[in-house]
């Protein structure tokens, strides 16, 4: 079985995505799970930028370490190297179906989606306080615990055929 491989996706690459990046890195480590992550923005506006200080005071409170991180815009390369494209919102995810190449359309989703409950969107906290953080946060770890779950569920079988006579 190959590892899986998954991009994280929001509007500039130094909050959301590459918060739930160091996540997924944390927990499947945690699991053993050998896994190929990493995080693009759709805007190129924050590019070669660190993530956002408290993107990382926050990770770190939790004991998750955000490794050296340089935000970057999402390229069409990234359709054929991931097998998973999550975005943060609906919007992102829109985006990225408009970029996907023919056929790569069905790797895009929103990391909500993964959540026990559907959450909607993943706040942008950048435009709020220290807690606007500790709630995106909250959100990307219920989505990534939800996505590594499917990462790692068997996959499904074709159901039997019922016998012929």
């Amino acid at each position: 079985m190959t590892k899986p491989s998954v991009l994280f996706i929001c509007t500039g690459n130094i909050c959301r995505s590459p918060t739930a990046h160091a996540l997924l890195l944390h927990k499947a480590r945690l699991a053993g799970i050998s896994i190929d992550v990493d995080s693009a923005a759709i805007s190129d506006e924050e590019r070669g930028n660190p993530p956002d200080p408290r993107s990382i005071a926050e990770a770190r409170r939790r004991g998750i370490a955000m490794h050296a991180h340089c935000a970057r815009q999402v390229r069409a390369s990234d359709f054929e190297r991931f097998d998973w494209i999550v975005g943060m919102t609906a919007r992102h995810c829109a985006a990225l179906r408009r970029l996907a190449p023919a056929g790569a359309a069905h790797k895009v989703h929103m990391l909500t989606e993964f959540a026990e409950a559907d959450e909607g969107d993943v706040p942008d906290p950048w435009y709020g306080g220290q807690q606007a953080f500790v709630e995106a946060f909250d959100l990307i770890e219920r989505g990534v615990d939800g996505l590594l779950a499917r990462l790692v569920e068997p996959p499904t079988s074709a159901p039997a055929r019922p016998p012929t006579r």
